[in-house]
C-alpha cells in the first residue's frame, strides 16, 4: 500500500502546478483570489525583500487593537502547488479570527510562475514571515509565544515545513529570532513529498527540480520528532491531489513522537473543499468552528465559536 501511496502521491505532486494554473485561472475568472490581492482594512507591511521582489502580509487587527496588546497571532499561507495562488485565499478566515480576538493575517510569497522559484524558495520565505512576526511583536502588540502558522495545500505544506525542519533559513537573517510557529493550522497539506520507509520505486522526473533539493528535505512527516507544536489538520477522503493517507501517516508519526495532532477527515470531501465560498460554505464554517475550538484549547480564544454570527457578505 505504501508503495502505490508514493507512486500516487509523485504523480499527484509532478501535476500540482498545470492543475494549480487551471484552478487559479478558474477562480480568477469567478472573481475569487485575484492577484494582487485586494484586502480593504488590512494593514499592509513588507515582510521581506527578495532582490527586487517585496513580500506583503496582511493584517487584521481585532477591534481597538493597541501595540501595547499581548495578543495571539496567526499567520496563513495560501495553496497553489509552490506556482500560483493569492493571499486572498484566507481573508474570510483572517477577518474572522480578527474578531475573535487574535492579529491574523495572510502572507504573499514568492511562486514558480510569477518569480520563477522553487519549493524550498517558498518555505524560506515562510520562515522569514514567522520571523519577521516574531522579531515586530512588540511593536505590532503580538504575543511572540502565541504565534500559530496556517495554510492550505502547499500554503499547509510551508506551514508544516517550518515546524518541523530547521534547515533553509534565508541567507543573512537574524536566526537568533525562531521562525517556528507555536502551532499549526493544517488544509488538505502536503505533508508526505519524499518515499516513505524503506518504499522507493525511483525518483520521478522532475520532482527534485520541481523542489530545488532532494524530496526528503522538504518533506515535513520525515522531519516530525518530539516538540513539533501541536496541529490540527482538515482533509477529504475523496482527495486525490494529496491523498489522506499522507496526513493520516502523518498524524501518527505526530502521535507517536508525543506531540499533539488532530485529524478532521470530511467523507467524499476532494481538494480545497474548506474555501469560503464553495459548496454553500458548509465545510468552510465547519473547519472554522473547529480551528476556534483548537485555537481556543491553546489558550488563544475564549469562548465558543461565533462563526454563526459573524458578518460573512462583507468578505469578497
Amino acid at each position: 500500500m505504501l508503495r502505490s501511496l508514493w507512486i500516487g502521491l509523485l504523480l499527484c505532486a509532478c501535476a500540482l502546478p498545470a492543475a494549480a494554473e487551471q484552478a487559479a485561472k478558474a477562480k480568477r475568472n469567478q472573481g475569487g483570489f485575484p492577484y494582487p490581492p485586494r484586502m480593504d482594512g488590512a494593514v499592509v507591511e513588507v515582510y521581506k525583500t527578495a532582490g527586487d521582489v517585496k513580500l506583503n502580509i496582511y493584517i487584521f487587527n481585532p477591534q481597538g487593537h493597541k501595540s501595547s496588546d499581548r495578543s495571539p497571532a496567526i499567520v496563513f499561507f495560501f495553496g497553489g502547488g509552490w506556482t500560483s495562488g493569492s493571499p486572498g485565499q484566507f481573508e474570510p478566515h483572517c477577518r474572522y479570527l480578527a474578531s475573535r480576538g487574535m492579529v491574523a493575517m495572510a502572507a504573499d510569497y514568492r511562486v514558480a510562475s510569477r518569480h520563477q522559484v522553487k519549493a524550498v524558495d517558498c518555505v524560506r520565505d515562510a520562515k522569514s514571515a514567522l520571523r519577521w512576526i516574531r522579531k515586530n511583536a512588540s511593536r505590532l502588540g503580538i504575543d511572540p509565544d502565541r504565534i500559530a502558522a496556517g495554510g492550505g495545500s502547499a500554503g499547509g505544506h510551508l506551514a508544516a515545513a517550518i515546524s518541523t525542519i530547521g534547515k533553509f533559513d534565508e541567507p543573512g537573517e537574524d536566526t537568533s529570532v525562531s521562525s517556528k510557529p507555536n502551532a499549526m493550522v493544517l488544509f488538505n497539506p502536503a505533508v508526505v513529498v519524499a518515499p516513505v520507509r524503506d518504499l522507493d520505486p525511483g525518483r520521478p522526473v522532475g520532482l527534485r527540480d520541481r523542489l530545488g533539493v532532494e524530496p526528503v528535505e522538504l518533506s515535513p512527516y520525515h522531519h516530525v520528532k518530539p516538540g513539533v507544536p501541536p496541529a490540527i489538520i482538515f482533509h477529504g477522503k475523496a482527495d486525490t491531489t494529496v491523498p489522506f493517507i499522507t496526513v493520516d501517516i502523518f498524524t501518527q508519526a505526530m502521535k507517536k513522537a508525543g506531540n499533539r495532532c488532530e485529524l478532521n477527515d470530511y467523507e467524499g470531501e476532494t481538494h480545497g473543499f474548506f474555501n469560503f465560498g464553495r459548496g454553500g460554505n458548509k465545510a468552510f464554517f465547519d473547519t472554522l468552528k473547529k480551528t476556534d475550538r483548537f485555537l481556543a484549547s491553546l489558550g488563544y480564544l475564549t469562548g465558543e465559536p461565533t462563526v454563526d454570527d459573524f458578518s460573512w457578505p462583507s468578505v469578497r
